[in-house]
């Protein structure tokens, strides 16, 4: 075969360097073009299209939505996609007329306004909150067909405000009191208890979430945020807190959120969430693009504090192998795990096991059932397991 005469090459390179030119001009042309303008609130890309999801129901005002944990990154919720629980719809509140009231068994009973607070020294953090009803569907093997319906419940955001413990040592908590109430100015005045020691640790009085003032969903212009206390403790649109010498008993910590159990009881103040993961990455819904490596992702987080461990089962537990913390790893929040999977292409049964800086493991769902009884509705945070085909397609592997 002949080598490439230099006429050859040249007329080779001229063309090519003509084909660029086209091309080049076209993609340059396509740059140029003017895009939208500066906007005073930024919005997402038309095509990102992960929502929250809520059932229809006959009061809307009275349901939930629920966090698209599989289409999320990191540990960070954004705020428009955190998840909601209202039992009155969302008031609107001009926080130039709202206060905040802290009275009852106090020296000083005192009216705060949002200036006022916000002038107060302030702190932020990390935190997840987790409605108690998250994966209920799960207590009977119902088999949601998504991690956003089993998981959703939960997400994880920055809080900013100031801590109640100031506004108590303020007012000047007296020696009998033993608990407190907070409550909301929504239209059911949501009301939860919490004991004084609590009260005086790590609670927060939000304004801000995610850098920005809280949403209208999340409480705005003001809400409690109890770290790693079941979900309706964290009172939105927060006007009193009221010293007590004892509980409340609210209807929202009788008649509701309270466990029942086989024996016909209910197991009440049950303010922690315990340690509890999920695969977010393959979940249900989702379809393996045939067999090779798959990085699995998911999340991890306690009410008890910081997780130390996450394992990955594919065979439904009788094997385990240690999956990656990704930092930050901290107390009260979210913790992004990952491993590495070569799948052969053959069924599999997926899940995370965690464990969390107190020792604390999280359960098979079987054995929680077993304890408490498939009725309780309430803090079910057993192994999730997610079912993988041959074909790749996942669903929920509990029932």
């Amino acid at each position: 075969m002949p080598l490439p005469t230099r006429r050859w090459f040249l007329a080779s390179v001229g063309a090519a360097t003509a084909a660029l030119a086209q091309f080049g001009s076209a993609a340059l042309a396509q740059v140029r073009a003017l895009g939208a303008p500066v906007s005073g609130y930024g919005n997402r890309s038309r095509f990102e299209r992960a929502l929250r999801l809520f059932p229809q129901t006959r009061t809307p005002e009275a349901t939930a939505s629920f966090t698209p944990l599989g289409e999320s990154f990191g540990i960070i919720t954004p705020s428009a996609l955190h998840f909601e629980r209202h039992h009155s719809g969302v008031p609107e509140i001009d926080p130039a007329a709202h206060t905040l009231m802290v009275h009852g068994l106090v020296e000083r009973p005192l009216v705060f306004s949002m200036d006022e607070l916000k002038r107060m020294p302030s702190a932020t953090r990390l935190l997840f909150i987790e409605c108690s009803g998250n994966s209920s569907s799960e207590w009977l093997g119902a088999g949601a067909p998504s991690v956003q319906r089993t998981h959703g419940l939960t997400s994880c955001s920055e809080w900013t405000g100031v801590w109640l413990s100031t506004l108590l040592r303020e007012c000047g908590v007296q020696a009998g009191a033993s608990w407190v109430l907070a409550e909301g100015a929504d239209a059911a005045r949501m009301a939860r208890s919490l004991p004084i020691p609590k009260a005086l640790d790590d609670v927060l009085i939000a304004y801000a979430q995610n850098g920005e003032a809280l949403r209208p969903e999340q409480g705005y212009p003001l809400r409690l945020v109890a770290p790693g206390w079941e979900g309706n403790v964290n009172v939105k649109w927060l006007r009193r807190i009221e010293a007590l010498d004892g509980p409340a008993m609210t209807r929202w910590e009788t008649a509701r959120y309270t466990d029942l159990t086989p024996d016909g009881k209910a197991r009440q103040f049950t303010f922690v969430m315990d340690a509890k993961s999920v695969i977010t990455d393959p979940s249900g819904g989702d379809t393996l693009r045939g067999p090779g490596v798959h990085e699995v992702s998911g999340l991890a987080w306690s009410g008890r504090g910081a997780i130390r461990r996450v394992d990955i089962t594919t065979d439904g537990g009788l094997t385990w192998s240690q999956a990656e913390l990704q930092p930050p790893i901290l107390s009260h929040a979210h913790t992004r795990f990952r491993w590495s999977w070569r799948w052969d292409g053959r069924e599999a049964l997926l899940a995370s096991r965690c464990e969390d800086d107190t020792g604390y493991v999280q359960p098979r769902r079987q054995d929680l059932v077993k304890e408490r009884g498939a009725n309780s509705g309430y803090h079910q945070h057993g192994i999730q397991v997610w079912k993988v085909a041959a074909n790749g397609a996942v669903t929920n592997g509990n029932g």
